[in-house]
């Protein structure tokens, strides 16, 4: 059994616990004294004899009972009287009891106030937190205020059994946030400073780095247990009763769960202003520019993309597309733990990681932009076979400084047709740079092999087109890598252009055998597994990684531990893929 399916087991056997002490207060009411003063054993309305409250029994509390308590301030009648109304939701004898009792198989105040203890009338105003916060629904049914049909509003009657959703009135606008990388380490400061921040209320994430806001809050919510949801402010309700309600309906669901919201207000800044003005719950909210009415009531943190251009150069405009049209999101999740390189190609790799962290300060705040234009950007070349770690390398810088990673195709980005290259490329960089992300540009020799003697007017737009791309890459306020699986044919002039060149060899015994023992995680069971030996097999990191997986799957269907034969079976499979023979050299003694 899982332990979330446990907890929810728990959860209600405490709240049936608590509605059995419940209904016992109905099927033994308090006796009243009729007209002449004889006890005839039945509740009269509307004025109960009050109760002392009765001992709870030994179960232990239900928790989400206890916390929807603390979190709405009810007073022990209006949690009883909660109590009486979800039972009358799960539990059948709930009908029967209060048929017999006042002649309604329902739950009313009436009922309320003559049989539970401490009774008062203002568990049912309508500031009262029953009603304020919906947890139960009055009747509208023409009877009497005291005789009306109360209900348990079915959110939370979920949630007391231990059964958690987003509130179906939230759900078509209010989404959880997508996954996204962590934030640099050099953002901790903020991530301290938002965290003191939602103490006392919303708080504007200021600034153009859209990214680094998504990193930083999703990494918040997930270092502190809570989960994330998004809302866009044209989705705020315009009408002022409208979005009251919509607001009491968020601060319960964060009253609840724990829940954060992030509002992207970019698009309706007055509707996100008068939503956090109603909200009292920890509340975030993203924008360019701090919308009017909120810059001195709530804190302000300031986000913005590194700034590496000449003072006084014009700011890109925002991107027209979408960077996800143009370019495949990676999610980046390798470490530094995860790649194998000699000793001096990891240096390079730290060092491009050490440029694009401190960029800001060398660029901005130091002055270097200002003796040129060119150079800014940080452009990089990964040469080396298939499967050496190219992209992995990518990933892993991503991953280091919290940036997120897209994959550009330029075999699908280089056109037969005259210029539209230049626009395509045009497009990329345009929204690349709007996003703040890091660019990884597969197969570079689609576009940057040895350019040919002009010959005709198309030989000589290609050169243009080449000349664009890295005056773009000089410009770019971030990271460009390119990937080539054969550098010697590269331009020359085009490497030396490029501010770094890595390249990543085919791995060396000792390598692979870092590599396969890397590529085994320590929950996989494992049987006699000799790395030395899977050394022997001449193949890079990708395939290496290949075999490994497709070697687990067997062993899962085997139902045991994964065992030297189960990787000689995936390696047959991966060399037939490569088209290449399997020589006994390299798999003797594995079996």
């Amino acid at each position: 059994m899982s332990a979330r399916r446990a907890a929810a087991d728990q959860s209600r056997r405490a709240l049936a616990a608590e509605i059995d002490r419940v209904l016992a207060l109905i099927a033994s009411p308090p006796a009243q004294e009729d007209a002449s003063g004889a006890s005839n054993g039945q509740a009269s309305r509307p004025l109960p004899t009050p109760r002392a409250e009765t001992p709870r029994t030994g179960t232990r509390a239900s928790i989400a009972l206890a916390g929807l308590v603390e979190a709405f301030r009810l007073s022990p009648f209006e949690r009883d009287l909660l109590l009486l109304c979800v039972a009358a939701e799960i539990d059948a004898r709930t009908a029967e009891l209060c048929a017999g009792l006042q002649g309604r198989a329902y739950p009313t105040f009436a009922l309320a106030l003559a049989v539970l203890c401490d009774p008062h009338w203002s568990a049912l105003a309508p500031s009262g937190p029953l009603r304020h916060w919906q947890l139960i629904d009055l009747a509208a049914d023409g009877a009497a205020l005291i005789d009306r049909r109360l209900r348990a509003d079915e959110r939370i009657v979920h949630h007391l059994t231990g059964i958690d959703y987003l509130d179906p009135r939230l759900a078509p606008v209010v989404r959880p946030a997508a996954d996204g990388a962590r934030p640099a380490p050099a953002m901790a400061p903020l991530a301290q400073e938002l965290r003191a921040l939602l103490h006392s209320g919303p708080v504007v994430l200021a600034g153009d780095d859209a990214p680094a806001k998504r990193a930083l809050t999703r990494a918040f919510a997930t270092d502190t247990g809570r989960a994330l949801f998004s809302l866009s402010s044209e989705d705020i309700p315009a009408a002022a009763a409208e979005r009251a309600l919509f607001a009491r309906l968020w601060e319960r669901e964060a009253a609840l769960t724990g829940a954060l919201l992030l509002v992207g207000c970019d698009e309706s800044p007055a509707s996100a202003a008068a939503f956090a003005e109603e909200v009292r719950a920890p509340l975030m909210l993203a924008c360019r520019e701090t919308p009017p009415g909120l810059d001195r009531k709530h804190g302000r943190i300031v986000v913005d993309r590194p700034r590496w251009r000449v003072p006084d150069a014009p700011v890109p405009s925002a991107a027209s597309v979408p960077l996800g049209e143009l370019a495949q999101r990676i999610d980046a999740r390798a470490t530094w733990d995860d790649i194998v390189l000699p000793a001096h190609h990891l240096q390079t790799l730290r060092e491009i990681g050490l440029h694009l962290r401190h960029a800001d300060r060398v660029f901005g705040e130091w002055g270097l932009a200002t003796k040129s234009a060119r150079g800014l950007g940080i452009s990089a070349l990964f040469a080396g076979p298939s499967g050496t770690g190219k992209t992995m390398a990518a990933e892993v810088l991503a991953n280091d400084v919290g940036r997120e990673l897209y994959r550009v195709d330029l075999s699908t980005v280089v056109s037969k047709y005259v210029g539209e290259t230049e626009k395509n490329l045009r497009r990329v960089f345009d929204a690349a740079e709007d996003a703040g992300v890091i660019l990884l540009f597969d197969e570079a020799d689609a576009l940057f092999g040895k350019r040919s003697e002009v010959r005709d007017s198309h030989d000589r737009y290609a050169n243009i087109e080449v000349s664009y791309l890295l005056q773009r890459m000089e410009s770019f306020a971030g990271l460009a890598i390119l990937t080539t699986n054969m550098k010697q044919a590269l331009d020359p002039a085009f490497l030396r252009r490029l501010r770094f060149v890595v390249q990543f060899p085919f791995p060396d015994a000792r390598q692979r055998a870092e590599i396969w023992e890397r590529t085994f995680p320590p929950a996989l069971p494992r049987r006699a597994i000799d790395v030395e030996r899977l050394s022997q097999l001449n193949v890079a990191g990708g395939s290496i990684r290949n075999i490994a997986l497709n070697a687990s799957f067997f062993a899962a269907a085997d139902g045991g531990a994964l065992t030297m034969q189960h990787l000689l079976q995936a390696a047959h499979g991966e060399y037939a893929k490569l088209e290449k023979p399997l020589g006994e050299a390299e798999t003797r003694g594995w079996t």
